[in-house]
Order: C-alpha cells, then sequence, then structure tokens
C-alpha cells in the first residue's frame, strides 16, 4: 500500500490538484495531511471539500487557528490581513459553519498505524506545532523528534521538505504544496511505500500563473504572496 504525506496547502488549489494527479498515478490509497489548508492564497473550501473526503487522517495547523482568531477579533483580523492577505477571510466566508467547527475541533496531533507501519503526524514539531524544523536545523534538535514507538515522524510548517533518519525513527518533513520556499511553482509532497518502509520527497510542477493573477487582483500589497511563486 502506499501512502500520500501532504501538508501546507494553503489554498492554493491549482498546486494541490496537480499533486492528486500525481498520487493517482502512483497508485496512492492512503492520505495523511498535516495542516495548514488554508491562509495566503484563496481555495480553501476546493481544498477542504477534497481533504475531508479523502482521509479521516488530518490535523490542524497554526493557519486554521489564525482562522479561528479572524473570527473572535476584529484587531487580530486586521493584523493577519496585512500580514498574510485575504486569503483567511475569504477562507471564513467560503466555508460553512459546518466546515469551520470540523476544522476547529481537528488534534493538532495524531498517532496513526496502518498496515503495521506507525506514524505520528505533526504540523510542527512533535512537542511545539509552531516549532519550525528546517533541513539545517542542528542534528541535536532534529534528534528531539526520536521516538522508538513510530516508524515515521511527520512534520510539515516550514515549507522546507527534508527527511533524516534518526537513532529509532526516520524524520519527515512534508515540505508544502501551496507554497514552496525552495523553489516556486514546485508542489512538495511524499509517497511511502507501507510494503518496504521505502519513502521519496515528491515534487510536483504547476503553473503558477493563473495564482499569480489572483495575488495581483486580491492582494497587490502582498508582494511576498506574488514572488514567492517564482523563486528559483
Amino acid at each position: 500500500m502506499k501512502v500520500a504525506v501532504i501538508s501546507d496547502i494553503h489554498g492554493n488549489y491549482d498546486a494541490f490538484s496537480e499533486v492528486l494527479k500525481a498520487c493517482e498515478k502512483e497508485g496512492v490509497q492512503e492520505y495523511l495531511f498535516l495542516g495548514d489548508y488554508i491562509g495566503y492564497y484563496y481555495d480553501a473550501k476546493k481544498v477542504w471539500n477534497i481533504v475531508k473526503k479523502l482521509s479521516n487522517h488530518i490535523i490542524k495547523g497554526n493557519h486554521e487557528d489564525l482562522l479561528k482568531d479572524i473570527e473572535v477579533s476584529t484587531n487580530r483580523k486586521e493584523e493577519i490581513i496585512k500580514k498574510y492577505g485575504v486569503g483567511h477571510q475569504m477562507a471564513s466566508n467560503d466555508l460553512t459553519t459546518s466546515d469551520k467547527e470540523h476544522i476547529f475541533s481537528l488534534p493538532k496531533q495524531l498517532n496513526v498505524e496502518i498496515n503495521n507501519v506507525k506514524f505520528q503526524l505533526n504540523h510542527g514539531s512533535p512537542w511545539d506545532p509552531n516549532f519550525y524544523l528546517y533541513p539545517d536545523s542542528s542534528y541535536e534538535i532534529l534528534n528531539k523528534s526520536n521516538n522508538i514507538e513510530y516508524d515515521f515522524i511527520l512534520v510539515g510548517h516550514s515549507h522546507y521538505s527534508f527527511s533524516v533518519q534518526l537513532q529509532d525513527v526516520v524524520l519527515i518533513n512534508a515540505g508544502s504544496v501551496g507554497q514552496n520556499r525552495k523553489f516556486g511553482g514546485i508542489a512538495d509532497w511524499v509517497l511511502i511505500d507501507l510494503e518496504d518502509k521505502s519513502y521519496d520527497i515528491k515534487s510536483t510542477p504547476y503553473d503558477v500563473k493563473p495564482l499569480a493573477n489572483a495575488v495581483l487582483r486580491n492582494d497587490p500589497n502582498c508582494h511576498y504572496n506574488h514572488s514567492i511563486l517564482f523563486r528559483k
């Protein structure tokens, strides 16, 4: 059985749809989702509709918490829009009340076992969902994720994909489908074959031009949201 690990879609349906096509070609049967379905970009409703149908193995990220913040605080709403653009507000408008209740109720961490392979799902790090793990993080920091109870410790959040063999477990950062911070126009995700526990960090290209144009229309002052799509 093949499993896809997907993180940080951030309302980027164009990237997500290309990843799903790649997953279908690879014969993926199970999906593990590591949070941040919303924020930055504008198709949170379309993304969420697919995510909730594909899997029960879903956790939330910090941008799901930001969505809740803008629903309860006007001052926080203005701060979030200024920093990240209108993606959260559009998600708030587009998602149903039931959608939002489901999203807000998601766990921050989840233990999953499939075919005797054990995973721990995290958004940031196992000890802090807002802690960033990068490819150049020190081994001392990375090894804090070591846990003999699992085969794979899965994380996202930093938008930088990598893997490392720790003493007792493989730590994998799935990177970001929706806003890769290494290369624009590339959606990173992970394919794991449960038969032999092999894994591969996949990089799926997608056309950034439609989304870039949407940023210019919706968030002309959010230069980062546009420029990151073209990073080389």
